[in-house]
């Protein structure tokens, strides 16, 4: 009798995990942003060198982004540790009251950056998301989330933002739009956006 009981709680635990592992599952299969709006940071200035703020054009582009998107939901703001990418976020997060959280990006460990901002992405359920990064980041950041490849971004273009909706369940998938802010870059190179 006691060698029954025994088992039948055994079967009910098990049960009981492989509920509470479905749920967990579950859980995290739909813990992405309803939206991730992707940018590169706006215009650059010249000095200094080796963490340039941004140039007058680009301070008018970051504000452009804060009108674009001050209705659009942002939770959470991510850039680089670059000043251009903070000052580019800075006016969206003044109007929404957050504080924009800068994720270190190092030559030669450009994998580990995109996949803590992924990681980061997954962790916020619902809302949208803003993601401020570099010519060369963005592209992979829109693959490394689910989306399309994309060309690079080439030097002379800032007026580009993307916004992605993830794909939060098998069988669906992650759809990207490309839309402008600001006023219009200089024409595109051959090769790049």
């Amino acid at each position: 009798m006691k060698r029954r009981a025994a088992a039948v709680m055994r079967q009910c635990l098990i049960r009981s995990l492989w509920a509470v592992g479905g749920l967990l599952l579950a859980a995290s299969a739909s813990a992405w942003p309803d939206q991730i709006f992707l940018v590169r940071h706006a215009e650059r200035a010249g000095e200094p060198a080796a963490d340039p703020g941004l140039s007058a054009a680009g301070q008018v582009r970051a504000q452009s982004l804060a009108e674009a998107l001050v209705a659009a939901g942002v939770r959470e703001i991510v850039t680089s540790q670059f000043r251009r990418t903070r000052e580019t976020a800075a006016p969206l997060a003044q109007r929404l009251q957050i504080e924009a959280r800068p994720v270190p990006a190092r030559r030669g460990e450009g994998a580990a950056h995109i996949q803590e901002i992924v990681a980061l992405a997954r962790a916020q359920s619902g809302g949208a998301l803003l993601i401020v990064g570099h010519s060369n980041t963005v592209p992979a950041l829109i693959a490394a989330l689910g989306g399309p490849q994309v060309a690079e971004l080439c030097e002379s273009s800032y007026q580009h933002l993307f916004v992605l909706r993830p794909a939060v369940a098998a069988g669906v998938q992650a759809s990207l739009a490309q839309l402008r802010y600001g006023e219009p870059s200089p024409a595109a190179q051959a090769g790049c956006l």
